[in-house]
Formats: structure tokens, C-alpha cells, sequence
């Protein structure tokens, strides 16, 4: 099997769509390159709905063997990247529904999106001394349905139309969730992190390779 700089190499220069084709081909080591390219996505769209690093991970190691079972299924009418996080999703919300630790959300109501301890106390803040730590605190805070929808929109950065596509939501519901999430994340925090959120729940490199190791010692 080729190593991982080599497939990598190889592979820089195909869209998604043209590496799903080789591998449903049969060149099955490029699958680790969909997964190298899209780890920290599923990993942030799984951690919103479980709150769990571990439980993100194992979750990643499913969403990912599915979707290798049922490659030849993408038919390519929405991008690949949506396609899997979707997966993941739903692999997510299973895993939490089943330990009864997800409460879908009835958006005609008033929902309380954070207990009113949000902000650390200055002792927590002197301990953790990262903005970084405050950003996920605040981020984990918000309430089930909340959080993939800031976490999809705000950090990932996909659009209104593939967040609701990804969560099976209208936009509408989409629109309404985020303005309500970035309300509830104390506007003053939002202002001093600015470009740090982008650096919320990064999926490591040591990370990155037990995951890509194990579903490609599972798929082999």
C-alpha cells in the first residue's frame, strides 16, 4: 500500500468527485485522501451534537466506514464534503438519542440557549488563560440544535442552504438558530475572538492519523 505523502501527492490535483470515482474504481488507498481533506469538518459536526472528543472520534470512524460501503450511492448532486457530514450527523444523532442526551428543539418557543453560568469566573479564566477555551466553552454551552448550526455555519463556514441540507432543517430554522447562537455567545466574547474561532475544536494531526489508520485498516 502506498504511503500517505504519496497518495496525498498524487491526489492533490483531483476534486473530490474525480478521487470518489478512483476509488468506487477500485484504487481504495485514495479514500484516505477524502478523509485527510474533510477530518476537521466531520469531527466539528459530530463533537456539536455529542459535546465528547471520543465519542466525536468514534463517530468519525463510522460516519466514514459507511460512506466508504456506500460510495457508488453519491450520485454528485451536492458536493462530497455535504454528503459525509451528513453521515456524520446522522451517525451523531443516533449515538445521542440513544444515551437520551439530545433534545430536539421546538423553534416556536422561546428556548434558554445557555445556563446563566456562561461566563467562567475569573479564577477558570486565569487557569485556562486561552481564548481559545473560552470560545468552546461558550460553543458547548449553547443548547441541542444550537450548536451544529453555529458550529456548521459560524466555524465551518458552509452556507445557510448546505447547513440546512446537512441537517435536514429549512433555512429558515437555519437563519433563525444562528442569529439566536451568536446572541446567546455573549456578543463582547465574540468581538475580543474575532479570527480566533476559527481555531475552536481544530482536529490534530496525531488525531487525523488514528482515525485515517483505523478506517483504512477497517476497509482493507
Amino acid at each position: 500500500m502506498p504511503d500517505t505523502a504519496t497518495v496525498l501527492t498524487r491526489s492533490a490535483a483531483l476534486t473530490d468527485e474525480e478521487v470518489v470515482s478512483r476509488v468506487i474504481g477500485g484504487d481504495t488507498p485514495l479514500f484516505e485522501v477524502l478523509m485527510r481533506r474533510h477530518n476537521e469538518r466531520v469531527y466539528r459536526a459530530a463533537r456539536a451534537i455529542l459535546r465528547d472528543d471520543k465519542e466525536a472520534e468514534d463517530v468519525m470512524q463510522e460516519a466514514y466506514v459507511n460512506a466508504y460501503a456506500h460510495l457508488a450511492q453519491f450520485d454528485g448532486r451536492a458536493k462530497f464534503s455535504t454528503w459525509l457530514t451528513k453521515i456524520a450527523v446522522y451517525e451523531a444523532l443516533l449515538r445521542a438519542k440513544r444515551r437520551m442526551r439530545y433534545e430536539p428543539l421546538d423553534d416556536r418557543a422561546e428556548d434558554t440557549l445557555m445556563p446563566a453560568t456562561l461566563s467562567p469566573d475569573p479564577e477558570q479564566q486565569a487557569f485556562g488563560g486561552e481564548l481559545r477555551a473560552l470560545i468552546e466553552a461558550a460553543i458547548d454551552a449553547l443548547s441541542d440544535g444550537y450548536r451544529e448550526v453555529f458550529m456548521l455555519r459560524q466555524v465551518e463556514g458552509l452556507s445557510t442552504a448546505e447547513t440546512a441540507d446537512v441537517l435536514g432543517v429549512s433555512e429558515d430554522v437555519v437563519k433563525t438558530r444562528l442569529t439566536r447562537a451568536r446572541h446567546a455567545i455573549q456578543q463582547n466574547l465574540l468581538d475580543r475572538t474575532g479570527a480566533a474561532t476559527a481555531q475552536a475544536f481544530m482536529f490534530g494531526q496525531s488525531h487525523c492519523d488514528q482515525v485515517v489508520a483505523a478506517v483504512l485498516a477497517r476497509i482493507s
